[in-house]
């Protein structure tokens, strides 16, 4: 098959392409290099069946060539992380939700013959059931997650009415190499590994009680390459690890110092994945454990030696708007 990869050279985007490769499919990676960095494609760049086509999702004019003679796509691209969301809404909607929108219309024309979004779990809020279920309500709590999911509801609708064969996955709390080592704050894991880096204490967010559906990156990858590989159109499926795992356990593996930090408003005590719709449909199922998951990110700890280090007063700062929109007031 040949292969299109929107956002290919991001964190998740790399290890598909690095695994479509592995398959012997074609692969045709597509990126703005906003958020993904050529060092993610490094390692298979040279490889005869890549290519790396640097273009904006928003720019469909631009866009639409990469996707000739495409059979799958899968669109990872758009832009994360939740307090620039919060202060800059419009470029979110603009990437998230009109980008998925040019990615539908150029998948159309191309006659694609799969479509696969990366949906996020962000979309459920804090939700009322644990393991929680596709059919749970959608209750977004900051534009991220909104614009993720009006992505999302496109990719229904262009299938149920235009017969693009499309599905969404919701993705869960992924971590493991290649992820951001720069930019906003954010995942947990990036900014523990640079403060255990330099030898800084881990900034817990409340008691650490919190659990997280960590999801190693590459067991994420195969679940796209099997749902592309599927028959089914219209679907939404969870994906995660199986488990739930506490912020407090996490530091324990790092193992490190701790200072404690406010709780933030918005987000849930628990995200925990109701995967048995995928094990079903797809016969998919993580293989890589958390504790194994753990060992291989410190195996790879020089990775965040440029990555910012933050401490509870810069976080602080960098959060005001998150505790100012969606709390009663920003901390002092």
């Amino acid at each position: 098959m040949k292969a299109l990869v929107t956002g290919g050279a991001g964190f998740i985007g790399s290890h598909l392409c690095e695994l479509l490769l592995s398959r012997g499919h074609e692969v045709v990676a597509v990126d703005n290099l906003a958020c993904g960095r050529l060092a993610n494609v490094r390692e298979f760049a040279q490889h005869p069946k890549f290519r790396f086509v640097q273009a904006d999702i928003r720019d469909r004019e631009l866009l639409q060539p990469a996707f000739a003679g495409i059979d799958w796509v899968f669109h990872l691209a758009g832009l994360a992380d939740i307090v620039p969301s919060i202060e800059q809404p419009a470029q979110y909607f603009s990437a998230n939700v009109t980008g998925t929108f040019n990615v539908l219309e150029c998948a159309r024309a191309a006659g694609a013959k799969r479509l696969v979004y990366a949906a996020s779990s962000s979309s459920y809020g804090i939700p009322d059931a644990y393991p929680t279920p596709e059919t749970a309500e959608i209750r977004p709590q900051y534009p991220y997650a909104l614009t993720k999911h009006m992505g999302e509801e496109l990719v229904q609708h262009w299938a149920q009415t235009y017969k693009l064969p499309a599905l969404s996955l919701r993705l869960f709390n992924v971590y493991g190499p290649r992820s951001r080592t720069s930019g906003a704050y954010g995942a947990v894991f990036g900014v523990f590994l640079a403060q255990k880096l330099n030898g800084k204490p881990f900034t817990v967010v409340g008691d650490g009680t919190q659990t997280r559906d960590f999801t190693y990156v590459t067991d994420v990858a195969e679940a796209f390459v099997c749902a592309a590989g599927s028959d089914l159109s219209g679907a939404a499926m969870n994906v995660g690890s199986g488990n739930h795992y506490s912020v407090n356990r996490l530091v324990e593996l790092l193992s490190g110092p701790v200072v404690y930090i406010p709780r933030r408003p918005g987000e849930p005590d628990c995200t925990f994945a109701d995967t048995a719709r995928i094990r079903h449909l797809l016969g998919w199922a993580p293989k890589v454990s958390f504790e194994e998951g753990v060992k291989r990110m410190l195996q790879r700890l020089e990775d965040w030696r440029d990555a910012p280090v933050w401490d509870p007063n810069s976080i602080s700062q960098a959060t005001a708007s998150w505790f100012r929109y969606l709390g009663d007031e920003a901390p002092c």
